[in-house]
């Protein structure tokens, strides 16, 4: 009873719950009884818990054998029915049971059930939590903490310019690294919340999670987060999933993943308006020479009309996938009406990782020309929206069409 009343008063749901050991909060069964004062049963579920009884259940179990006189008397406010008087003295009973005999609470258990119960707290629940109990705010922000391990899960294979991965002393530990001690003083809640504003942010001129304005023709902006090759191939089965937003395009965008800051010259690029992917290798700098070859495993859809919609762009076990999803379209001949979006579409996995160097590999978006765009860098995330396959005819080399480029050859032409 007292693990599943726990994370159902923390997620509204107690399916979470029976996957826990009950036996873990059993000699705090007498803690649990006061969680229901203050609530009623018209207290909506989704109510945040910090907000009622709840809230003050964490501070109790929170408080060691320090003074339990955080609980108030009348935790439902001064309006209460004569059922919360009688309860509210259960609750005095409880307290004072509590602060004779110094039952075991969570924060006194050296090994206790909170860090495994907030391995399924999200964000959100999280920062309820924060809210709710200070001891328990400072226990999720510490090293190895809640936040720690929510950042790690969320981030990992993410490198952020300028930075590191989220947490750098597990991949020390995956390296054979030492590991510093300076990461016990990590505000891991911060480190959360910094990392969530800047991986889906493009790096300079634009600086911003959004581009309006291509100021000049074949424009490159590349986003603030690395994809570290390395580490994803460490963990079976990890992959880091980018999603962006194409709203105004008024001629071309693809989306495309290029192997520059370990020395490489190298790129993969998806045009989602051709469906074709090409990828391309600088030979020469100077007279510009690239050597090149596509294939088209989606079809074209927008012939003579810059793609608007959805772009996705998955690696996992070391082969990449990219996706799209075309955006809702006026109706023929109907100003205010519009069609229902395209389903999500993927290419599949269409290459490996043989043409990378080095172990960062940096997603960007190309354009051709200038002009005012509206695209913006949506989420990074782990999981994509529908499982790609293999896509057999990329991995035959007889697949791909020569696509080479010469810069004297086209002031030749011309």
């Amino acid at each position: 009873f007292g693990s599943s009343c726990f994370v159902a008063h923390l997620r509204g749901s107690t399916a979470r719950a029976e996957t826990l050991n009950s036996r873990c909060l059993a000699p705090m069964a007498d803690l649990v009884e006061v969680s229901p004062v203050g609530l009623s049963k018209s207290v909506p579920m989704d109510t945040p818990f910090s907000t009622f009884g709840n809230g003050r259940f964490l501070i109790l179990c929170a408080s060691g054998r320090q003074d339990r006189g955080l609980l108030p008397d009348k935790v439902g406010g001064a309006d209460q029915s004569s059922r919360g008087t009688h309860e509210c003295g259960h609750a005095d009973k409880v307290r004072s049971r509590v602060a004779q005999a110094g039952f075991p609470t969570l924060m006194d258990l050296t090994e206790g059930p909170y860090l495994s119960l907030a391995m399924f707290l999200d964000s959100r629940d999280l920062c309820n939590t924060d809210v709710a109990c200070r001891p328990l705010r400072d226990l999720n922000r510490a090293q190895g903490g809640p936040w720690c391990m929510l950042g790690w899960r969320t981030f990992y294979g993410l490198e952020l310019d300028g930075d590191s991965v989220f947490e750098p002393s597990v991949e020390g530990r995956m390296l054979g690294m030492p590991c510093s001690r300076k990461q016990a003083r990590v505000d891991w809640k911060g480190r959360y919340a910094r990392f969530l504003a800047q991986v889906a942010v493009f790096a300079a001129p634009f600086g911003s999670a959004d581009i309006t304005d291509v100021r000049q023709p074949d424009e490159i902006a590349y986003l603030q987060c690395r994809l570290r090759t390395d580490l994803l191939a460490m963990v079976p089965n990890s992959s880091v999933y980018l999603e962006i937003e194409v709203h105004a395009n008024p001629d071309n965008v693809s989306l495309a993943v290029v192997d520059f800051e370990d020395g490489g010259c190298s790129s993969v690029t998806f045009s989602p308006d051709t469906g074709a992917v090409i990828r391309e290798r600088k030979v020469c700098e100077s007279p510009r020479k690239v050597h090149g070859s596509y294939i088209q495993p989606l079809p074209t859809i927008t012939p003579d009309q810059g793609f608007e919609g959805s772009l996705g762009l998955l690696l996992r076990g070391g082969h990449i996938a990219f996706y799209r999803r075309h955006a809702a379209r006026r109706k023929p001949d109907m100003d205010n009406e519009f069609e229902d979006p395209s389903p999500w579409e993927s290419t599949g996995f269409v290459t490996d990782l043989s043409w990378a160097e080095g172990k960062r590999l940096t997603p960007c978006l190309a354009f051709r020309n200038e002009g005012r765009y509206r695209v913006s860098a949506v989420s990074v995330v782990s999981q994509p929206p529908l499982a790609p396959q293999r896509t057999a005819m990329a991995y035959d080399e007889a697949s791909w069409s020569s696509l080479n480029w010469d810069a004297d050859q086209e002031l030749e032409d011309l």
